[in-house]
């Protein structure tokens, strides 16, 4: 059998053999055996691999995806080391990948190369691998953030190998080419530095830090706030630090820092007179309650500058400085008239007690479970009848239970039998004295049993300000007969009267928050479920009455049992006649018995929720009012029938508020 090579391997052996010499002299008397050309033109890349394998000393392992041909043309010799690298350069080139794992090369396609295990290095460390061999690398940041780098550096990494950043250590970990992964190197090196200008503090004297720099963000028009400008040279921020009544700058040019501290200089002046007019408009906190508290901290402040501060027409030793605090509720506003340095140590407080305060979402489940047994059966008899013709009549029986049990009653009148079942024989009508006409009932068989059930939800909510009591009443106000009067025995008897109170009867929940700093809420609660029992009681309403009052701690949107009763009730009762009633089985048509049984569970249980901001409490609202008009969609009326039609109400959509325009000093409006 004919022997066969391969036409790739046949060609490097015949430019191996027949060249020795003028490879030498191509490489200046190096060793011809350590030169090789290579030539390779449309060869299948499974033919070049058992070339570049015979040449190298390695083993590889080719992906059954990749197939093809490849072109490698060399016009001088090269040495035997380079041989590797070429084929490297060559694969990739096809959208081929090479990962070295020990002594095994793996050929598989570039997408599929990053799955594979390969040379990693750590922060700090070079690369693990070189030329075009596929490793990871992990940068880390010192000065940049990681995230912001990611789309600067995706356009110089091969579209099918990864970077991605993990922000815990601020670091970049890149999988792609070892000599790829040097030039991100550099490039990663050049940005990561720190910044070339650090922030400037400007301590002021007399003017107030806060309205000085929102006076800056007005006048100069590249200040912007947060520094967000397109060019790092252009950033100029100006930030106000009131507790050591100083500004802080941050600038890329040297020169808008000079200007600036010009035009702080000429504004950080003492004024003419010892007080000054500053009126301060209030963002969330309410001006006459804010006005108290700065008042208080300005007799502090004050008697600590009355021997420095002179007041016009005043002796400064023994005399408090003169100054005005004074709220404007209408524009809820502050006016402060003061020297400088209290001015500025009192708004250095108001900026920080003017604070959007949180708000507490609170929803209270009432549930109420009762039922109620109870069942009688009792048998009862009695005669009525003549002795002789004397008209003398006889009478006995037992009679047991009240109206419309007894036998009595209904003879008397057969249409007050109780509810239930009522058996008797009847033997015909007579008339007693001081009686109408009455039924001899013989005997009368009385059974009933009762079961009443109830299963009442309650869900009251409520929205309120932090420390801010709140309460919500659902129910009716009924009156309640205190006292009346009538005069008889008169002429003219006048009219009578009557004197009555109104109260609330219903629902009633009643709160009041206090966030702590750590999420926790405590609460202070009232909560109340009345309802009207009897009105029939000559001696006035009778009402049923659950109330619980506590003072809990919360977390945000934990549910707990604020209080409950379980009650269970059983009652019995039993009529009979001595003796007779106690003889077994025959004793039941001497006795009348009847059981009661009632169960009450009930539980009050209450979840706050902490809404720090607008968009918190659109969640509340949203779902609330969808639920709203869900119900009046499933209550409207079927359309048909004789009757005419109604269009039942129902809620609007409900739409989101358009943004508001930004209200900060620094934003400018362009009207076109």
């Amino acid at each position: 059998m004919q022997k066969r090579y391969h036409p790739a391997i046949l060609l490097l052996s015949v430019v191996m053999l027949l060249t020795p010499s003028v490879l030498s002299y191509a490489q200046d008397g190096a060793d011809a055996a350590d030169l090789v050309t290579l030539n390779f033109v449309n060869s299948e890349i499974e033919g070049v691999v058992r070339v570049v394998s015979e040449l190298t000393g390695r083993n590889f392992i080719i992906d059954p995806r990749v197939t093809g041909t490849i072109n490698i043309i060399s016009a001088q010799p090269v040495p035997r080391a380079s041989v590797y690298s070429t084929f490297l350069s060559a694969l990739r080139l096809h959208g081929f990948a090479v990962i070295e794992d020990s002594d095994i090369v793996r050929i598989v396609p570039e997408a599929d190369g990053r799955l594979f295990s390969g040379p990693v290095s750590g922060p700090g460390a070079g690369s693990a691998g070189t030329g075009d061999q596929l490793v990871t690398r992990v940068f880390t940041l010192q000065y940049e953030s990681a995230a912001l780098l990611v789309p600067i550096l995706r356009p110089l990494i091969a579209p099918n190998n990864i970077i991605n950043a993990y922000q815990n250590s601020n670091s970049l970990v890149i999988t792609d080419y070892a000599g790829n992964l040097e030039r991100i190197a550099q490039v990663i090196a050049a940005i990561d530095r720190p910044g070339t200008h650090d922030p400037v503090v400007i301590p002021l004297l007399h003017a107030s830090a806060v309205d000085l720099a929102q006076t800056i963000n007005k006048v100069f028009p590249e200040s912007v706030q947060g520094g967000l400008s397109a060019e790092p040279t252009q950033r100029f921020t100006v930030v106000a630090d009131p507790r050591s009544n100083s500004l802080l700058v941050n600038s890329g040019d040297p020169e808008r820092i000079v200007r600036l501290r010009n035009f702080v200089a000429m504004l950080d002046t003492p004024t003419s007179v010892a007080g000054n007019i500053h009126v301060v408009y209030l963002k969330n906190a309410e001006a006459v309650k804010l006005a108290e508290t700065l008042r208080a901290i300005y007799q502090g402040e004050a008697a600590q500058l009355t021997s420095s501060v002179p007041v016009q027409g005043q002796s400064t030793e023994g005399q408090a400085t003169s100054g005005i605090i004074q709220a404007d509720a209408a524009t809820n506003s502050i006016i402060i008239i003061a020297p400088d340095a209290i001015y500025n140590n009192l708004r250095a407080a108001l900026e920080k007690l003017d604070v959007r305060r949180a708000q507490v979402y609170v929803e209270a489940l009432i549930v109420e479970l009762t039922a109620d047994r109870a069942a009688e059966f009792g048998v009862q008899w009695q005669s009525l009848g003549a002795f002789g013709e004397t008209g003398t009549q006889g009478f006995g029986g037992t009679n047991f239970g009240g109206a419309g049990q007894n036998i009595i009653g209904t003879s008397l009148n057969p249409a007050s039998a109780g509810a239930g079942l009522n058996v008797g024989v009847v033997d015909g009508s007579f008339s007693l004295p001081g009686f109408d006409q009455m039924l001899n009932i013989s005997v009368l068989i009385r059974a009933l049993e009762t079961d009443a059930n109830a299963n009442i939800l309650s869900t009251p909510t409520l929205l309120t300000l932090d420390n801010e009591e709140a309460e919500i009443i659902i129910g009716q106000n009924v009156p309640f007969v205190t006292g009346q009067f009538a005069v008889s025995g008169a002429s003219v008897t006048p009219s009578p009267f009557q004197t009555i109170e109104r109260h609330d009867v219903g629902l009633t929940l009643r709160i009041k928050p206090q966030i702590s700093e750590g999420g926790t809420v405590r609460l202070e609660i009232y909560q109340e479920v009345s309802s009207i029992n009897d009105k029939s009681n000559p001696a006035g309403v009778i009402t049923n009455k659950r109330a619980v009052a506590s003072t809990v701690l919360v977390d945000d949107g934990q549910i707990v049992v604020i209080g409950g009763l379980i009650q269970d009730n059983v009652t019995t009762g039993m009529q009979r006649v001595p003796v007779l009633g106690s003889i077994p089985i025959l004793g039941g048509l001497f006795r009348y018995e009847n059981r009661q049984q009632g169960k009450t569970n009930l539980m009050i249980f209450l979840r706050p929720t902490l809404v720090r901001d607008s968009r918190g409490a659109d969640v509340f609202t949203g779902e609330r009012y969808d639920y709203i008009i869900g119900e009046q969609k499933a209550a409207a009326l079927a359309p048909g029938g004789p009757l005419f039609e109604l269009n039942s109400p129902v809620l609007p959509a409900l739409t989101p508020i358009p943004t508001p325009l930004p209200t900060d000093s620094s934003a400018t409006l362009v009207v076109p």
